[in-house]
């Protein structure tokens, strides 16, 4: 299929390019001590990817540890209340540790295996980045330093105590707004402090090239079974496919499946408390181009051209930038972003889990709502959401914040 002048049936061939470009995004703007850090990475990266030893490995594990591939289930009591829109959820819940984080965080810790490091380090804003991790470490003998800010710390007092259960070190952001830019912020520097003996391994599709690509390549599990699944229970493709869009792992994971199909797509992004600067962090709908964290991508800026202040009632989105290949996409109009709000997605949470038996992570909520509206708007049809977590750990918050609806 081609879309805009792009031929999507190379698409993946060709983007990123060499130097890790989707278009004029993404790219690889850090010091020469870790571009060489990062060009160790990439040579790692493209030899064991053709590996069949480490392919058969990964399939081993995803197989016999992970659970995969994960069901898709028909939701048939949300949809009736709703119209005639049939709604579907891919259930990445059910994915080992409860979310689709340990897809990639599987394949990043074999890599650092095959590397010979250490140690992995990472940052965590929602934590099942930081718990898939600190499992991937626990499972290959490797140490593990997770940093989360500490306003993500008190949200997610369940994740933190599975990370140090896991043996996990915690480290605590208390710098800037204490959520995940500073996270991220604070894993950044103490990769550059010890690249020699461990791994950054990012937390979604963006930072320097060539973790855009690779966490990419790694969650296209989702996609792939999900299109595969859908086709066998439907005898066709759905006519929309939703995921909620914070950094964009579980997004481009999914999308990746689907890219090459006359399917409509939808990138959902926090709208939080409003449309004022500091109240939300949708930067594919309000932001602009912005070099952010040794990537070029869309971002939400403050006065000075710097990183915006965010906010989201989902810990795992609240951040100011959105992966590059999701700022590429934007642009050629492949997929449409769009926004939710706070009082939207926990109606959504609480919905689901009561139409259900389903209890979403309040990321995944996002995507939940907005397919909700969208099959109000549709009349007809069928929607596949991609629900990236389960809400164990946002219960104890929204108990607090929200009571029992």
């Amino acid at each position: 299929m081609e879309y805009n002048g792009i031929n999507f049936d190379t698409y993946f061939k060709n983007y990123p390019d060499e130097n890790g470009f989707f278009g004029k995004y993404g790219g690889a703007y850090i010091t020469e001590d870790l571009k060489k850090a990062m060009e160790e990475i990439t040579e790692a990266y493209f030899t064991i990817c053709k590996s069949s030893k480490f392919i058969s490995e990964l399939r081993r594990i995803r197989r016999d540890f992970q659970g995969r591939p994960t069901p898709i289930s028909h939701l048939e009591r949300l949809s009736e209340s709703l119209g005639n829109v049939q709604l579907y959820v891919k259930r990445e819940d059910l994915n080992h540790t409860g979310a689709h984080k340990l897809n990639h965080c599987m394949g990043e810790a074999l890599l650092a295996k095959y590397m010979g490091k250490k140690k992995v380090i990472a940052e965590t804003g929602a934590g099942q980045h930081g718990v898939a991790l600190a499992t991937a470490a626990a499972y290959f003998g490797l140490e593990c330093d997770i940093y989360m800010g500490t306003v993500d710390i008190a949200k997610q007092a369940p994740n933190v105590a599975r990370m140090k259960i896991l043996g996990a070190n915690v480290v605590e952001v208390k710098e800037g707004l204490q959520t995940l830019k500073e996270a991220v912020d604070a894993a950044f520097a103490a990769y550059a402090r010890d690249y020699k003996d461990s791994i950054y391994c990012i937390g979604s599709v963006l930072g320097p090239h060539p973790f855009p690509m690779m966490v990419r390549d790694f969650q296209s599990v989702v996609g792939i079974e999900a299109r595969e699944q859908f086709m066998d229970m439907t005898g066709e493709l759905p006519d929309a496919v939703v995921a909620c869009v914070g950094g964009g792992s579980n997004a481009m994971g999914m999308f990746s499946g689907f890219l090459n199909d006359p399917v409509d797509i939808y990138g959902v992004e926090p709208l939080g408390r409003g449309e004022k600067l500091g109240d939300h962090a949708a930067s594919l709908k309000y932001g602009t181009e912005g070099i952010m964290h040794g990537f070029n991508s869309i971002m939400l800026k403050d006065e000075n051209g710097e990183p915006a202040p965010v906010y989201s009632v989902a810990s795992g989105l609240d951040y100011p930038s959105s992966g590059p290949e999701h700022a590429f996409l934007h642009d050629l109009g492949r997929v449409k972003y769009d926004v939710v709000s706070d009082d939207e997605t926990i109606d959504a949470f609480f919905t689901l889990s009561r139409l259900e038996g389903i209890i979403p992570a309040i990321e995944s909520s996002h995507a939940v709502a907005y397919a909700m509206k969208l099959a109000k708007e549709m009349g007809k049809g069928s929607i596949l959401i991609n629900l990236s977590g389960r809400g164990d750990k946002d219960m104890d918050y929204i108990i607090e914040k929200y009571g029992i609806r």
